[in-house]
């Protein structure tokens, strides 16, 4: 990967500072990262599922600040979230069937096993967990993205409330319900981003799980969506096809849903009010898993099977 490569479109354009997270392998190894938030103390919270250190807590600069975790084989998802001031991390691990609510020092607070409450879960091993969210009130969404692809609602104290989704051929169905967000850009109606990554989309929800719309994204095997100001973001970890290897980018949407600009892909291109199919353009990544932004507008980029790599930084121009 090439540094100081200029990648987007549009007003959304970034300078590639891929040396940014490099840490010695031997004192802070890394397998796949895979999903990374940033603090209201400013630090950068990076999840991997390498047990020597699950949790690598960077400063801006690119520097580790402090190392927890050594019990996360299957870390996937990880989502910050302020309940009443405090910030808490929130982990799902596939291999273990839980999620996992912690300190930002790792403490844990609360663990959420496999849904037996539904009723269509007949083991733990049917239920691996992808990501969470965290709603206004402390209710807590779990995708269940590699298992049985069901959303399940809890409250703030883990008790279920509700679920929907699953496999099938509706709107409401999913195939690999990789992420979620709460999208609260409208107040007056704040709304479920749920991803479908193998149909290629976004899919809306309202908070109590009915569907609303769907966001196509052709070509796009996308993952959770990232809200951040007024924009969406997503990664792109492989385009064209689920077996293109190495082929990812990032998604950057508007308001009003609109594709404006794809670091690493080819310009977003709509004909009759349609994106056309999108693909890698410059080779800055391997397969992209997830997005972070700063409060300067710059993006990180942790990737899964990349050879070990650790994030990227784009830097906006």
């Amino acid at each position: 990967m090439r540094d100081d490569v200029i990648v987007g479109h549009n007003s959304f354009k970034y300078k590639v500072n891929a040396s940014w997270g490099n840490q010695p392998a031997k004192v802070y190894p890394v397998k796949d990262c895979h999903e990374m938030v940033m603090a209201s103390n400013g630090l950068l919270y990076l999840l991997t599922n390498e047990t020597h250190n699950n949790v690598l807590v960077y400063n801006k600069d690119g520097k580790v600040q402090l190392v927890w975790g050594n019990s996360f084989p299957g870390a996937h998802g990880l989502t910050i979230s302020d309940e009443n001031g405090e910030e808490f991390l929130y982990i799902t691990d596939c291999e273990l069937h839980k999620v996992f609510k912690t300190t930002l020092r790792g403490r844990e607070i609360l663990s959420i096993e496999y849904p037996k409450e539904t009723g269509i879960y007949s083991s733990a091993d049917e239920f691996k967990p992808t990501e969470t969210a965290v709603g206004i009130n402390g209710d807590i969404y779990i995708t269940d993205g590699y298992g049985l692809q069901y959303i399940i609602q809890y409250d703030r104290r883990g008790q279920y409330i509700r679920h929907w989704g699953g496999r099938g051929n509706d709107p409401e169905n999913f195939d690999c319900a990789h992420g979620i967000a709460i999208d609260n850009r409208n107040r007056l109606m704040p709304s479920l981003l749920i991803t479908s990554r193998n149909e290629n989309c976004w899919k809306r929800f309202t908070i109590d799980g009915k569907y609303i719309s769907t966001i196509h994204l052709p070509g796009s095997f996308v993952c959770r969506p990232v809200i951040h100001k007024n924009n969406l973001f997503g990664a792109v970890f492989r385009s064209g096809t689920n077996l293109n290897v190495g082929s990812g980018y990032i998604t950057i949407l508007d308001e009003s849903d609109t594709v404006v600009s794809t670091p690493g892909g080819s310009e977003p291109v709509y004909k009759n009010g349609k994106l056309l199919e999108q693909s890698q353009g410059d080779k800055i990544f391997v397969h992209p898993h997830d997005v972070c932004i700063d409060d300067d507008d710059n993006l990180y980029v942790p990737q899964w099977n990349s050879n070990c790599t650790y994030p990227v930084l784009l830097q906006r121009i």
